[in-house]
């Protein structure tokens, strides 16, 4: 079942926001677009991380799950010199520490900061 909400970004390709199979959510990686404007959150790594991290709650609370239910979450940084910033936000929303890797790539869509998906649990 696919899952879809406005509030948080519509999908800039053809993929879905998330995925929902059986009790499991699956969600498309969030990058920090504002919903209600539709533009990258203005500042550096710490101000992308929250608007990333907030459309992906969006996205898990759309499919009936939430931050306490994610069981691995994928993380994308575009300098690894930000992953102690990234860091101290991520632990803020993710306080059940579910697994998780966290990588850097040479670029994202939009040549944003940082991306984050997950997979949770109803």
């Amino acid at each position: 079942m696919k899952i879809h909400t406005n509030t948080a970004p519509a999908a800039i390709g053809p993929y879905s926001q998330a995925i929902a199979y059986q009790n499991l959510i699956f969600t498309s990686g969030q990058i920090p677009i504002d919903p209600e404007t539709g533009e990258i959150a203005a500042g550096g790594i710490t101000e992308q991380t929250e608007q990333a991290i907030k459309n992906l709650g969006e996205v898990l609370k759309a499919g009936g799950s939430c931050y306490e239910n994610a069981i691995k979450c994928t993380c994308f940084l575009s300098d690894m010199n930000d992953f102690g910033a990234f860091n101290e936000v991520y632990a803020k929303y993710f306080t059940e520490k579910p697994a998780r890797s966290c990588v850097a790539v040479k670029t994202l869509p939009k040549n944003v900061l940082v991306e984050v998906e997950c997979i949770a649990f109803k």
